[in-house]
């Protein structure tokens, strides 16, 4: 075998491995779609539910809302005159769009520290964590999507102060990720998932 095959065959090999570890599945409309695609999806969706008790449903609703299943999404730029680039919106990234420090606040008490905002397993534990503390803290039902999706946004004091009253457009998008939640639990009900 010449050595610019083999090469080549390295090459190919490596690159199989190595692309689509972040993308998302190819029907985000089907959550079936999306579990048959990645069966730990649904294992860890499922793990999340035993511990935490946040419904398979409401975590695939928020997870598409935040990242569409990219696993290493993050805010967009932020540029000065349109051109510079100042750094990005926010801290936000991964499946579950978690900033830095509650993320680490999740490593502290959970006693995770290798935990990883882009592996699913880890960002759908860090969801049921989040929403338990909703629950605790502003008497949110694990279930009811549309509250717990405003409280992942504004965080648990800005939920208190009811400051996503102001924002239609919030609002709007709440509603939206409650819709999905419900078209996700029938389909998944459908297919034998739920």
């Amino acid at each position: 075998m010449s050595r610019f095959f083999r090469a080549l065959v390295i090459l190919l090999l490596v690159t199989s491995c190595g692309s689509g570890r972040f993308t998302p599945p190819r029907n985000l409309d089907d959550a079936c779609a999306i579990v048959n695609e990645r069966p730990h999806y649904l294992r860890a969706f499922r793990a999340t539910e035993r511990r935490w008790g946040v419904p398979v449903h409401v975590q695939m609703a928020t997870i598409y809302q935040e990242s569409k299943f990219i696993g290493n999404a993050r805010t967009p730029n932020r540029y000065v005159l349109g051109i510079l680039p100042m750094g990005r919106q926010s801290s936000a990234y991964g499946y579950a769009q978690a900033l830095d420090g509650t993320w680490e606040e999740y490593q502290n008490e959970t006693r995770n520290r290798r935990a990883r905002r882009d592996r699913i397993r880890d960002a759908s534990d860090f969801m049921g964590w989040y929403m338990n503390k909703s629950r605790e803290r502003n008497g949110i039902a694990l279930a009811d999507t549309r509250a717990q999706y405003l409280n992942y946004h504004e965080g648990h004091t800005g939920y208190a102060r009811g400051s996503y009253r102001s924002k239609s457009w919030l609002l709007r998008v709440a509603s939206e990720v409650e819709d999905r939640a419900r078209v996700y639990k029938a389909q998944l009900s459908r297919c034998g998932r739920a």
